[in-house]
């Protein structure tokens, strides 16, 4: 599998965008964002998700340039319609309005519809962290075919509906989680296949209810599981939570989108520490919580323990030194979409 250092991956993602029709900004905004979850080590929902976005706008499914429109506004809330443009674009820009609402209101919170695929739901949730306010972003996993089985079924009802809370505090890294409310992203399970890889039990069962290590059965009637294993029901509570406050809340309904189109539903929230404290103190008494995690004493064949996000922090360092593994599969799709384009030549895939 070739290794690729981030600012090449950028660059391809950026020209194979705007070849597709995306303006140089959404181009910018998707490549640096997918990017980023690269960096994070979560391949999942990086570069490999270029030839889908490129293969929805051609279907019409995204649609560059589209409006950003404000249905409904408050002093603390927005009612946002994405009219189908980049998730990416659409949510970076709005918890750029929300942020600047807690600012003034010390509170505020988004809901977004009509979107594509937002990417990584916890690059959203760091920029609050950065403004010295918690970020929250929920979302409903685009209302596509679902994948996770209710607590105790073997039939898909809900999605990966991921949540994620980002803190403010004076370390390299953020204090933050981002995590799917199944017992993994489905992404994850599409990778593990594109670089035929088992997954661990319990992760998905087959489409008989039968636990499987084969990622390939998510895909032929499969079903993933709630996150929490034998105590499942907490993902399940969790997952049904993220659907009302990111589909029934925005007004997206649940259950499958109608058009076939991928339907980012979103709640997001900022919340000014400040309005509650000293942002310094707060800030301070972080990275001493975060100390203070970091010094329990380790399990039998542990080496460290790590305060949420430290992990996705010391990834981004090592592969911006070392580059991004990408798969074989991904990159001979990125070639391909590079020379429908007529631009492989000025990429140079070899």
């Amino acid at each position: 599998m070739p290794i690729v250092q981030a600012d090449r991956l950028r660059n391809i993602a950026d020209t194979l965008l705007r070849a597709a029709g995306a303006s140089a900004e959404e181009a910018e905004t998707v490549s640096r964002l997918s990017i980023g979850a690269n960096l994070a080590g979560h391949d999942s929902h990086g570069i490999m998700l270029l030839p889908t976005y490129i293969d929805r706008i051609e279907r019409g499914h995204i649609v560059p340039g589209a409006p950003f429109e404000i249905e409904k506004e408050t002093d603390t809330t927005l009612v946002i319609n994405g009219n189908w443009g980049f998730g990416y674009s659409v949510s970076e820009r709005a918890m750029k309005m929300t942020i600047e609402k807690a600012q003034k209101h010390n509170v505020a919170a988004t809901t977004i519809y009509q979107q594509s695929h937002v990417g990584r739901v916890g690059a959203y949730p760091i920029m609050a962290a950065k403004a010295g306010m918690i970020g929250m972003m929920t979302a409903d996993s685009g209302r596509s075919p679902k994948t996770v089985a209710p607590f105790g079924g073997a039939e898909a009802k809900l999605g990966t509906n991921p949540i994620s809370f980002s803190i403010p505090s004076n370390m390299d890294g953020t204090f933050y989680i981002d995590m799917a409310t199944s017992a993994v992203a489905a992404g994850k399970v599409k990778l593990a296949m594109a670089r035929g890889a088992d997954i661990p039990e319990g992760w998905v069962v087959d489409k008989n209810g039968q636990a499987t290590t084969n990622p390939a059965d998510l895909y032929d009637g499969g079903v993933l599981l709630p996150l929490g294993g034998p105590e499942g029901h907490k993902g399940y509570a969790l997952s049904s939570i993220v659907e009302i406050f990111s589909g029934i809340l925005t007004g997206l309904g649940f259950g499958v989108e109608k058009t076939g189109k991928h339907n980012d539903g979103v709640f997001m929230a900022a919340f000014k520490v400040e309005a509650f404290r000293s942002l310094d103190t707060f800030k301070s008494e972080i990275d001493e919580f975060a100390s203070y995690l970091k010094s329990t004493k380790t399990q039998a064949g542990v080496d460290e323990v790590f305060y949420p996000g430290e992990l996705e922090h010391i990834r981004e360092i090592e592969r911006l030194r070392d580059g991004c593994v990408i798969e074989d599969t991904t990159w001979a799709k990125l070639k391909e979409v590079a020379e429908k384009y007529n631009v492989a030549s000025e990429l140079s895939f070899d």
